[in-house]
């Protein structure tokens, strides 16, 4: 019996919207990562790109458990000395709620250049409005 690997020509890609309004954002972003990776298709193939296009709306309301929203810190390094930045998760949801959901799916991927390319399928904005209607998305349901 031979083993099946997919090929990028024989891949159908879907799109599918997802509210995130409610939703904890890391059981979230995991869902979101499997199918952006195509890990829920029986074709999946490690080493190809079989993932479907995500689209995220409603990004500043998304919660998190515990006490989280006042704990959580990001931190990004610039290399010099000094260069450590930090800012806090209640800031970045006021500011920039779509990174944080990036972020969260970036750091569920794998870190080379297939992940690269599969994040690039992630779309994610602030309020309910995203200009792909016409791409027809499905709603994913996270549970």
């Amino acid at each position: 019996m031979k083993t099946y690997a997919a090929k990028e020509s024989e891949i159908k890609r879907r799109w599918y919207l997802v509210d995130a309004q409610g939703q904890i954002l890391g059981r979230m972003a995991c869902r979101i990562a499997d199918v952006l990776r195509g890990k829920h298709k029986p074709c999946y193939t490690p080493n190809v790109d079989a993932g479907d296009f995500i689209i995220v709306v409603n990004a500043e309301k998304v919660t998190v458990t515990g006490k989280k929203a006042q704990q959580k810190v990001y931190q990004s390094y610039s290399g010099y000395p000094g260069g450590l930045k930090e800012t806090k998760y209640a800031d970045m949801l006021e500011r920039h709620p779509e990174r944080i959901i990036r972020l969260a799916v970036r750091r569920m991927i794998p870190k080379n250049k297939l992940g690269r390319k599969v994040l690039k399928k992630l779309k994610v904005y602030r309020g309910s409005e995203h200009p792909h209607e016409a791409q027809k998305p499905e709603v994913l349901s996270i549970t």
